[in-house]
This record gives C-alpha cells, sequence and structure tokens, in this order.
C-alpha cells in the first residue's frame, strides 16, 4: 500500500526579495557614517527575511553595527577629541 505524497511547500510571497540589500546598506551606513541608518536597514533587512524566508544575519549586524556606531560617536564626542564639535 502506497502513502500519499505529502503536499508541495506553499510559494514564496509575491514581490522582490530585498532582503541581501537592506541588510549590506544596513553594514556599510552603520560601519561608515549613520548609525542611525543602519538600524532602520537593519530592520527592513530583518523583516524581508521573515517575509521570504531569509536568514536574518545581516538585519542582526547591520543593527548592530548601527549601535556601535552610535554609541562609539558619543564616547568620541564625550572625550572632546570629536573634530568638528567646536567648543566654543
Amino acid at each position: 500500500m502506497n502513502a500519499p505524497y505529502p503536499p508541495p511547500p506553499p510559494p514564496p510571497a509575491a514581490g522582490r526579495d530585498r532582503t541581501t540589500l537592506w541588510g549590506v546598506l544596513g553594514i556599510v551606513l552603520g560601519l561608515i557614517c549613520c548609525g542611525v541608518l543602519g538600524i532602520v536597514f537593519g530592520y527592513l533587512s530583518l523583516r524581508d527575511a521573515r517575509r521570504y524566508g531569509q536568514s536574518p544575519v545581516l538585519g542582526y549586524l547591520a543593527i548592530a553595527f548601527g549601535v556601535i556606531n552610535i554609541i562609539g560617536t558619543a564616547i568620541w564626542r564625550a572625550s572632546g577629541t570629536y573634530p568638528f564639535w567646536k567648543n566654543g
């Protein structure tokens, strides 16, 4: 007696998968200039990763680098050696 085959998995959601795009943009911007934009693009990467069943690693890295950028910049400014900060 043969058992029936299981049903095929559902097709991926319609639309374009931009998980990698958002993740790479978030990492680059989080490392180089804008921690806030790194966090935003990291969130977009996580959202698309959940939607399309992709790996969320790039999104987590983008958020982590954005937070590190914000904290590092705050410490740098508080130390008084930030080159673009005029103290009067």
